[in-house]
């Protein structure tokens, strides 16, 4: 509890049953060293003011966002992170979008030209 600032554990993204607590004076200390990273990949904020939560949600840096709880994973929801965390989406429209090439195609419909259909007496 109560990392230094600067600290590897604040700075880096570590994987694994890691948690940081920190405690904090202002609410925008509490943003700033939690945007003081390279990385961005997911944060959670902990308050019985959903007003406040939404507020620094807005200011955090990070690709997913939790308010009272931590990471969820749903398959219809994009999960990604930003800065050093990652370009672009899992799951939901925005990830099935790295898996498609989408094609234009433009038609006139009705075509204001007649077609001509010639059959030979063959039948072929």
């Amino acid at each position: 509890m109560d990392s230094k600032p600067g600290s590897t554990i604040e700075k880096e993204e570590i994987f694994g049953p890691v948690v940081v607590i920190n405690t904090f004076k202002t609410e925008n200390e509490a943003i700033e060293r939690a945007n003081d990273s390279e990385f961005g990949l997911s944060a959670s904020v902990f308050t019985q003011d959903i007003n406040r939560a939404m507020r620094v949600v807005k200011k955090l840096q990070a690709g997913t966002v939790q308010i009272n709880c931590t990471i969820k994973i749903d398959p219809q929801v994009p999960f990604g992170g930003i800065k050093m965390s990652g370009l672009g989406r899992e799951n939901g429209k925005y990830g099935i979008r790295h898996y498609t090439e989408p094609k234009t195609i433009f038609i006139k419909y009705p075509p204001t030209f007649k077609i001509k259909v010639l059959i030979p007496s063959n039948g072929f």
